[in-house]
């Protein structure tokens, strides 16, 4: 296992627990010096609030724990590529590079809808795509076909019961 699959297989982890918590399953680490410093998972429905993205508390954990906000030395593995709101979080926080596994074509900023990354910022992370890819982008399929398929039952329930009451 390379140590590139090694770090994704974390933020793999954590991705699975958001799922299980009901959330969609995205799950981060923050690495610095070959050490995780900062871990992060989905928690929008959680903690009722947009900003509660994997690659965010990753990297709000990481500040803490290196005492700055600079995370030059740092590289980021997350499972999914990063939204607009996390890549500016990225850059702003001048990550050395970042990994992500599945691609986004809704709202990926790192090449998929957009590339945030090749603006003229003053600071790019390097970008390096498709690590676990097709582990990372089977978590998002499996959950949000059981999504589908919870939903379908609750219609259907729904449906039999104004029937029932007619």
């Amino acid at each position: 296992m390379t140590e590139q699959e090694k770090y994704m297989k974390a933020a793999l982890k954590l991705a699975q627990k958001a799922a299980d918590e009901g959330e969609v399953p995205v799950g981060a680490v923050v690495v610095c010096d070959g050490k995780i410093v900062g871990r992060g998972r989905n928690r929008r429905e959680t903690k009722k609030n947009a900003l509660h993205h994997a690659e965010i508390e990753a990297i709000e954990k990481a500040c803490k724990k290196l005492g700055g906000w600079r995370l030059h030395r740092c590289d980021l593995y997350v499972t999914l590529e990063p939204c607009p709101m996390c890549a500016g979080a990225l850059i702003n926080a001048r990550m050395k590079t970042v990994y992500y596994g599945a691609p986004d074509p809704k709202a990926g900023s790192c090449g998929s809808l957009i590339n945030l990354f090749a603006l003229p910022y003053n600071h790019q992370p390097a970008l390096v795509s498709g690590v676990l890819e097709q582990e990372c982008a089977d978590i998002l399929r499996n959950f949000f076909r059981e999504l589908r398929k919870k939903r379908k039952e609750i219609r259907k329930l729904e449906k039999s019961r104004v029937e029932e009451q007619s």
